[in-house]
Order: structure tokens, then sequence, then C-alpha cells
């Protein structure tokens, strides 16, 4: 299961009750942060989760509300101690600008990982968990991203028995071990069904509309996608800065078949963007105009075989 915060909703600046963007995960006892706006640390605070679990910290792109509350972040995990690494994903340049935002926290007690996204798309598997970055349209490089974690198929106690699999190695094959064991060489494929469908998560802040983002959407769980503009006269603006209106991400997240989109990223003049949720369920009935803080936990399905 992978436990979801979105922790910020807000695009621009910040208000009273509207912290920048920013997602967090929690898997197998790994937390990962896309994106850090200025008050991320007092959302995670407030959600009663903790900061000094990131190992992995992703970013879309470097515009300053993406990224500002990154060196508090930093600082406070040197408080508390850290000393394993912590992973950083991120469009080229990456290195350079946190290094950069590091000027105000140039001692820290873990080293930091840099890893700078060129093509359109790149994987990385952390404990289990696979983040799929993905270039967008935006006015500068941005990446959407979508984690995916794997189910193997279903364990075949009749065949295993058949195939005289010694019952000690069942748990190894199980997690996907080959193993050699007196002369003989076992395989998961021998002992495993087809696979079962996993947890799949998306999440895309700033970009136009693309194909791409429909593609790496494609039949998740949870879809998180940017809706800058709620009011339906200001598409031309959305096509201008290069965002996206509650509608057309709406209109994604059908050609997508995903299960359910929360949309985010709220234009600072778009004071009450719950008046539109009605709206756009009429295109995908099952979107939630979030709220900061919104949560939920993503379980594989039962009864997938």
């Amino acid at each position: 299961m992978i436990d979801v915060c979105l922790l910020g909703t807000g695009g621009m600046m910040p208000l009273p009750h509207r912290a920048l963007t920013s997602l967090m995960l929690r898997y197998n006892g790994m937390n990962v942060l896309i994106d850090c706006g200025e008050g991320t640390q007092v959302a995670i605070k407030q959600q009663g989760w903790t900061v000094k679990p990131i190992d992995v910290i992703c970013f879309t792109h470097f515009h300053a509300d993406h990224i500002s509350g990154l060196p508090g972040l930093l600082l406070t995990l040197g408080n508390a101690e850290r000393t394993e690494p912590v992973t950083m994903i991120g469009p080229k340049r990456l290195e350079k600008i946190v290094n950069a935002l590091r000027m105000i926290a140039p001692e820290l007690p873990f080293p930091i990982r840099f890893i700078e996204l060129e093509d359109e798309r790149e994987s990385f598997t952390f404990n289990g968990l696979r983040i799929n970055a993905f270039k967008v349209q935006h006015n500068i490089t941005c990446y959407g991203y979508s984690i995916e974690v794997d189910r193997a198929g279903k364990f075949d106690v009749e065949k295993a028995k058949m195939l005289e699999v010694p019952m000690p190695l069942w748990s190894r094959l199980q997690k996907g071990e080959k193993v050699e064991w007196e002369g003989r060489t076992f395989t998961p494929d021998m002992v495993l069904g087809a696979p079962r469908k996993g947890i799949k998560l998306t999440y895309c802040t700033d970009s136009r509309p693309t194909k791409g983002i429909v593609e790496n959407a494609m039949n998740s769980d949870l879809f998180i996608c940017e809706g800058m503009y709620g009011e339906p006269d200001k598409e031309n603006k959305a096509k201008e800065y290069k965002h996206m209106t509650f509608y057309e991400a709406a209109q994604m997240a059908n050609e997508a078949n995903v299960k359910e989109m929360w949309l985010t990223h709220y234009s600072p003049s778009l004071v009450r963007p719950q008046d539109y949720e009605d709206k756009v369920r009429d295109i995908f009935p099952n979107t939630i105009v979030a709220k900061d803080r919104r949560t939920t936990t993503l379980l594989f399905e039962e009864g997938v075989q």
C-alpha cells in the first residue's frame, strides 16, 4: 500500500489556508516527496508525519513555488541528525540549483545524490517503488511522475509440490529470487501465476494537456493533476502561460481511464475552486477539487488474481 498526502495545493504564491505545491508518499518504510514549495514543512507537521524518513525528493521543475521550501527542509533534516543519503531527481541543472539554495544550509550531516533527467522518459526503482519521470509542456523544462508498485502473480502451491520445489525456497521464489538448490535451479516463473494488478499514481503540474500525460497516467488508481483555472473563460490564459483548466485536466482523466482525479495547483485568484466541482464532474465524475493535506491510502485490489 502507498500512503498519499497532497501537502499543498497552491500555485504561484502561498495563501493563509493554501500552501504551495507538494506531495508526500509513504511506502515500505520509505518516504518520497514530489516538489517542495513554501509551507511544505508546516504541512508535514500538521499532517502528523515527519521529515526524517524522506529518502527521495523529486522536482517537476525549478519555478520557485515548487522548490522554495527546500533549504529549510534540508536544515530540518540535518537538525534531526539524519546521516543516510537523500536522492534528488529533477531536470538538468538540478545539482547547480540545489547547491545555490544551500548557501544558507552549507553543512549537512548527510550526502545528497543527484539524478538529472535528460530524456523524454526515465525510470528508477527504490525499495520496490518505481518512479517514472516523463516530460510535459510548460514554459521551462518540466516533468510529471508516475509512481508504481508491481504485484507478482499468485503462488501456486500445487504446482510447487508437483515440481518438487523444496518448501524452504517458497518464500524466496515468491519474492522474485532465482535459487540454486542441490544442483537444481528454481525460478519464480515456475511457481507464480501471471502478474496481478499493482498500484499506480500519476502526478502532473504546470503543463498544457499532452498525449504523453495521458499515456503515462493510463489506468492510474489516482491522477493528481494541475487545475490552475476553474473559471470557464480562462482557457486562453491557461494556453498563454502553459497551464491547464479544470476541464482540460478532466478530459485527460477520461482519456487515461483513471479511477480518481484530484485537482491541485490553483491560481491565487481562484478563491473558491470547489465552486466548479460539479461542472468538472460532468466531464469526469470521480473528480475531487482537493484541499491541502488531502490524504488517502492506495491498496492492492482484493480478489485480483
